[in-house]
């Protein structure tokens, strides 16, 4: 593969049920259908897109329809599953008290130093699969979570904690925007957790890909835990944590199919292909490197 390089220097530098499905099914849609989106941004790659397999495939709407029945159905039972694990059988065991802490940590703000950290040593010791690794999970984390943070502020629901975990069912539209305790929907934790896990499956499975049956167990395993912390610290309802889930798996899986498809996207090309050398003369140039056909 021949690579071209460029560079340049410088001197010195409150609805009822069937509604909150509706809603739950309309915004995991929107969600879910961002490959289409993403295409038409980049206009400049319809050439080389004529020859990748399609963004949003079968296997991608059926794993859609799954999260929106699992978020669906746990409406019905965010009461009791807030009761059982607010028990307090359940509330005095140390190690589900620990063992909740360590996982929320690792998810936020850990997601974004582990991120990071593979980044940063992955262009230092120009290890490239490490930092597309970093690069790309920190990438999908930060689009899960800005998804998230529109869901919470518009649908304002009430946290399990503001009624003990008896009334699933307050909402205050727009509410949340600004006040945390009315941004249960959906969990940033678990959309975090789970962001990171499928973009580290998918990006680890490009090049190891038997990877996929050991790396995606563990990776799903401990998204999964952050979700039940966040349920046993009374923070969010199991629906809250279901819908978390569907929007960090979706924001993993594209972002780094989409990466991947298109190499020469604005944001890779700066962030994974810019490199900064000394001059020799007290400066330092900036060299970016792309691969060509």
């Amino acid at each position: 593969m021949s690579r071209r390089a460029w560079g340049w220097g410088w001197g010195q530098t409150g609805v009822g049920r069937g509604r909150r499905g509706f809603i739950a099914l309309s915004l995991l849609a929107a969600v879910a259908d961002q490959g289409a989106f993403a295409q038409v941004t980049n206009p400049r790659d319809t050439t080389h897109a004529q020859h990748q397999a399609p963004f949003f495939t079968k296997k991608d709407a059926w794993l859609a329809a799954g999260f929106v029945a699992a978020t669906v159905i746990m409406f019905p039972v965010d009461k009791h599953a807030a009761e059982r694990l607010q028990d307090p059988s359940t509330q005095a065991n140390r190690f589900l008290e620990n063992a909740s802490k360590g996982v929320e940590w690792i998810a936020s703000p850990g997601a974004y130093y582990i991120g990071g950290t593979l980044y940063i040593v992955g262009r230092v010791g120009e290890f490239d699969r490490m930092a597309d690794l970093g690069w790309h999970g920190t990438e999908a984390v930060v689009f899960a979570q800005g998804v998230t943070y529109l869901l919470k502020g518009t649908a304002g629901r009430a946290r399990p904690f503001l009624s003990n975990g008896t009334d699933p069912g307050v909402y205050h539209p727009l509410r949340g925007f600004g006040h945390g305790d009315w941004s249960s929907f959906p969990s940033g934790h678990t959309s975090t957790a789970f962001a990171a896990a499928a973009a580290v499956t998918n990006e680890t499975t490009r090049w190891w890909p038997r990877s996929e049956w050991v790396v995606g167990p563990l990776m799903y395993a401990g998204a999964t835990a952050v979700g039940l912390s966040r349920m046993y610290h009374n923070k969010h309802w199991a629906s809250d944590v279901a819908l978390g889930a569907a929007i960090g798996t979706f924001s993993g899986r594209k972002v780094v199919q989409y990466a991947h498809g298109h190499p020469g996207n604005r944001i890779d090309r700066f962030i994974l292909r810019t490199s900064v050398v000394p001059d020799g003369h007290g400066g330092a140039l900036v060299g970016v490197t792309l691969p060509t056909p």
